[in-house]
């Protein structure tokens, strides 16, 4: 064989074919004899432009085509296997295709050695329309069960794509399907001899089929849980399924209906067990993440697949390694418990030659370490920074932030490791993460402020991202003069306005004027106005129209500075986002006639923005418990989605309730609660129900959907009684006039506080749905004349303190703890949680049913036996509240825990610990 340069300029010219010239050779297909050897080039050439994305005009493609259909006279079986190929590709551009159907159908029968017939298949599923499957339905399930491989799998994944046109008729084919998925075919190999008969190939097996059977039969019964389960068990058992992909997909299928369906949890993950002793690694590996990543998987549970990634971490194979030690690293990040058993062969990893190993060994260990290990770790780590890429960097850098959230009294040695690699060679990415992790250390680690922040004046020194240097200003402007020498830092902000460009310098002038208003110094806030007095003759108008305007606030009442400058509430963002998308793309271009109003978009205050910031940053990169993944939960939110609902879910209804006109008086919505399920998904009518705050009002929507066929209900109403009717008094109920099958209606119910806006009412209610009841006429498809009242009576609601609660983040929880302690009042309990099986669940547990902000890392705990939750968090009326927990944990008696909470505002506390006792 030669590798010329001749021949690589030929494979070179076949790449670059031309659709003109292509179409113009095509009169090839019209010459007599047909030569087969220059077809197949002409036709390869066509193939290539057709996968390559290349559109032929329906006139060409139509030319095309007939000239090709020319050639089912010529009985060359390369010839024909290429044409058959072309025809499936041009059955989407040209016309009159459905011609070939009986010339092509009678390639699939063809002799058993036959080439083409895997084509021939697959273009006549192409080629035919919805109307015309089933005269194609006895040639394919002969195809399914053919003993040919590649046959079997061309009308199997042929069927796929006739699926989505007649789904009816493919169903027909699961007896066929079944026997191929359940049956290993027999398929030619490759002779190492010459041969004058396909017969005498040597004969080998091939399961592929099975991997594509199982795929169909999934999209067959898709809608069929129970027939889904019962095909995951008969093809579960060992043996019944050879290909390795087919056990995988069987694999993703039992996690998927263990997820959905608590009552397959158990039968599903005996399932998974038994496939972690599969003879295949791929199988072991994807039943291992599936148990790792299912949600609320328990100790017991993923001990199993712990065990299989540990032996697979010793493996002599780096791939293995690497797949092992990066499910571990993911489990690590919400169960880091689990995974400690595996630390002693981790840190053997640390030191791995392959580097994206070592780095996922080492963030691996950060996540499952505890505040001994750390520095230990700091040190292993600083050795190889310099050898990796700086994805690999940040992936330990994002490590570290979270490691600075969980463990803050190890702040100093974070803080120096960071300053470190701040000073390193790396690309912006690398470097914004360095400094994203230092804000954070500033922002939830008070203790840091100050020695983060020089470290930040010293990289802006010789900062060469204009991005980052105005993220920094920025934050010199918020943090700087609440420090103990404010003035240290006025010198490095004004260096930057000295030394750097125009976006750098506007971004300097407005952190300068930060530290003069409000300053006490006269000295202070005189050298702050001759600075800002310079900038004045800037030669960027933007730097000198800021120094104006904060020039003339400083000399202003503090009133107008303290709302222009030192206000630091802001707007929520992801629901100003939306309210402007949903503006500028309206379909009525009359909402352009007046101005966006920018007065309803929700302000929040700089506790709640902090508080939201580290449970999104602890959730990304430590998710403490894995979100739903279908449907609302009758238990409590976690404490990010207890934030969500005190911020986007107020949003999200606020305008909805306030058009109601029995509403308008109400004034602003304070707090909106997550759904609340009252009935099961699966009785005749499922409700659920959100909580509505005001300040003198308790509003419940209800949302009621019929699942009934041929029946409506009409002026469907809910009669909630409070269990204590003297403290809430109903103002009224707004029922829903119809609701037709599976399309949700809302009921609104409002009850006015007795004693006021400064009452906090617990209560329960007990809920009863009052309707009219009309059956369908089937000959007019309208709702009958008449009808009968019926009730139907759902599960109680309760109104406990933490509706009136919402999450905040707060620097020093002692501080305020003892401040609360002074001005408010203080409740205790001690629990006994018996069903809770650790200290992490039991932390888990009481911060989402407390709907509070846990403070000083205590979200995660470092002991297993003992505790201490430190919680904090703010009333709707902005009252303060901190709760401190300790717990013990024992195998006989589970976790006993002491809850003591504070409050500011008068029989808060009680109401709090009354929501959990």
């Amino acid at each position: 064989m030669s590798y010329s340069k001749k021949d690589e300029d030929g494979d070179q010219a076949l790449m670059k074919v031309d659709r003109t010239s292509v179409f113009q050779e095509a009169r090839l297909f019209n010459s007599s004899p047909i030569q087969p050897r220059r077809c197949r080039i002409l036709l390869t050439k066509i193939a290539l432009l057709l996968y390559t994305g290349e559109k032929f005009p329906t006139n060409e493609a139509t030319t095309l085509f007939f000239g090709i259909s020319k050639l089912f006279q010529n009985k060359d079986a390369s010839l024909r296997q290429m044409v058959l190929l072309v025809i499936k590709e041009l059955a989407n551009s040209a016309e009159d295709i459905i011609m070939v159907t009986s010339t092509v159908m009678k390639d699939t029968g063809g002799g058993t050695d036959a080439i083409y017939r895997p084509n021939a298949i697959r273009a006549l599923c192409r080629i035919i329309d919805s109307t015309t499957v089933q005269s194609i339905e006895r040639v394919m399930k002969t195809a399914i069960v053919d003993k040919n491989p590649s046959v079997s799998a061309a009308a199997l994944v042929s069927s796929y794509h006739l699926l989505p046109i007649a789904r009816d008729v493919v169903r027909r084919w699961q007896s066929e399907t079944q026997e191929a998925a359940a049956t290993t075919k027999s398929s030619g190999g490759f002779s190492l001899g010459f041969s004058s008969s396909a017969s005498a190939m040597p004969v080998n097996n091939s399961t592929m089929t099975q991997y594509h059977a199982i795929g169909l039969l999934y999209q067959m019964r898709v809608h069929d849980r129970m027939a889904l389960v019962k095909m995951v068990q008969q093809f579960g058992v060992a043996g019944a399924v050879k290909n390795q992909a087919a056990i995988v997909m069987l694999v993703r299928l039992a996690a998927q209906l263990a997820e959905e369906d608590p009552a397959l949890r158990k039968p599903m993950m005996v399932l998974l067990d038994g496939w972690l002793r599969h003879k295949s690694e791929m199988v072991n590996f994807e039943a291992a993440k599936a148990i790792c990543d299912m949600r609320d998987v328990t100790d017991a549970e993923c001990i199993q697949a712990i065990h299989v990634l540990q032996l697979f971490l010793t493996s002599p194979r780096a791939v293995t390694k690497f797949a092992a030690i990066r499910i571990l690293h993911n489990f690590a990040t919400f169960k880091p418990q689990a995974v400690n058993p595996c630390n002693p062969d981790i840190e053997l990893l640390i030191s791995n030659s392959n580097r994206s190993i070592a780095t996922f060994a080492i963030t691996t260990l950060l996540k499952t370490g505890n505040e001994a290990s750390v520095d230990r770790l700091m040190k292993q780590i600083s050795g190889f920074m310099s050898e990796i890429t700086d994805e690999f960097k940040i992936t330990i850098v994002e490590a570290i932030r979270t490691l600075c959230l969980k463990f803050p009294n190890k702040q100093a040695g974070m803080l120096a490791f960071l300053s470190g690699i701040l000073r390193d060679e790396g690309g912006y990415e690398f470097k914004r993460a360095v400094v994203e992790s230092m804000f954070d250390l500033i922002k939830f680690v008070p203790e840091s402020k100050e020695d983060a922040l020089a470290h930040l004046c010293e990289f802006i020194e010789d900062c060469e991202f204009t991005k980052l240097a105005v993220r920094i200003l920025h934050l010199l402007g918020l943090e700087g003069p609440k420090t103990s020498q404010p003035t240290k830092y006025i010198r490095y902000i004004y260096n930057r306005v000295v030394l750097e460009n125009a976006v750098v310098r506007a971004a300097a002038v407005t952190a300068l004027a930060k530290f003069g208003v409000g300053q006490k110094d006269p000295e202070v806030k005189r050298s702050v106005t001759v600075l800002l007095t310079r900038c004045l003759d800037d030669v960027d108008d933007e730097v000198r129209d800021r120094a104006a305007l904060n020039l003339r606030l400083m000399t202003e009442p503090d009133e107008m500075a303290d709302r222009f400058i030192k206000n630091e509430n802001m707007f929520s963002l992801p629901y100003f986002e939306h309210q402007l998308v949903m503006y500028v793309t309206a379909e009525d271009k009359s909402v352009f006639d007046n101005p966006f109003d920018v007065s309803t978009i929700p302000v929040v205050t700089k506790e709640q923005a902090d508080a939201e910031d580290r449970t999104k940053k602890l959730t990304t990169a430590t998710p403490t418990l894995k979100a739903p993944k279908a449907g609302p939960t009758k238990t409590a939110p976690s404490g990010a989605e207890a934030l969500a609902s005190a911020t986007e879910a107020a949003q999200k209804y606020s305008q909805q309730l306030l058009a109601i006109p029995e509403m308008k008086s109400y004034g602003p919505l304070l707090k909106s609660s997550p759904v609340v399920e009252l009935t099961e998904s699966e009785t005749e009518y499922v409700v659920g129900v959100i909580k509505h705050i005001f300040k003198e009002h308790i509003v419940l929507q209800y949302e009621i959907k019929n699942t009934l066929p041929d029946t409506v209900l009409e002026e469907v109403s809910v009669l909630a009684t409070p269990s204590d009717e003297d403290e809430l008094e109903e103002d009224f109920i707004i029922p829903a006039p119809k609701l037709v099958t599976d399309e949700p209606g809302t009921v609104y119910v409002s009850f006015r506080k007795v004693a006021g806006e400064s009452a906090f009412v617990a209560s329960s209610f007990t809920n009863i749905l009052k309707f009219t009841s009309k059956e369908i006429d089937p000959t007019n498809g309208e709702p009958e004349e008449t009808g009968y009242d019926d009730e139907y009576q759902v599960e109680d609601l309760e109104l406990t303190g933490t509706d009136y609660v919402t999450p905040a983040f707060a620097g020093n929880f002692n501080h305020i703890w003892e401040q609360v302690g002074a001005a408010g009042e203080e409740e205790e309990e001690t629990l006994q949680f018996s069903g809770v099986k650790s200290i992490a669940d039991a932390t888990e547990q009481l911060t989402r049913t407390l709907s509070l902000q846990p403070l000083d890392g205590t979200d995660v705990p470092v002991n297993t036996t003992t505790h201490t939750l430190k919680l904090f968090g703010k009333t709707v009326t902005g009252g303060r509240v901190v709760a401190n927990i300790r717990m013990a944990y024992s195998t006989k008696s589970g976790v006993t825990s002491k809850l003591t909470v504070r409050a500011e505002e008068e029989g808060v506390a009680a109401l709090v610990i009354g929501s959990v006792a």
